[in-house]
């Protein structure tokens, strides 16, 4: 093991834990959905959204969960909805 791996962050973030921590700890802003976007089924199952933080634009997608796909007319292209980000990180970010 090298000198500088002693002090490297470990990197265990997983999917599911970077969601937790950002509906906690998230700033909120709002978004607009840009898009919805589908895969094998005809089911849309991925949002494309654009928020903006302190004058910068951002451009993010996040594939749906069961319950957000129930409420297919919230995610309409144009809709207004609000997203959590890392105020360190702010193109991190997850559909509220």
């Amino acid at each position: 093991m090298s000198f500088r791996n002693l002090f490297r962050r470990k990197q265990t973030d997983t999917d599911d834990a970077r969601r937790a921590r950002l509906l906690q700890q998230g700033r909120i802003a709002d978004a607009v959905v840009i898009d919805l976007g589908a895969s094998d089924t005809d089911d849309p199952n991925v949002i494309y959204f654009a928020y903006e933080v302190s004058g910068v634009d951002y451009q993010s997608s996040e594939v749906l969960s069961q319950e957000q796909r129930q409420r297919p007319l919230d995610y309409t292209p144009g809709a207004s909805i609000t997203v959590r980000y890392d105020p360190r990180q702010p193109g991190n970010s997850v559909v509220v």
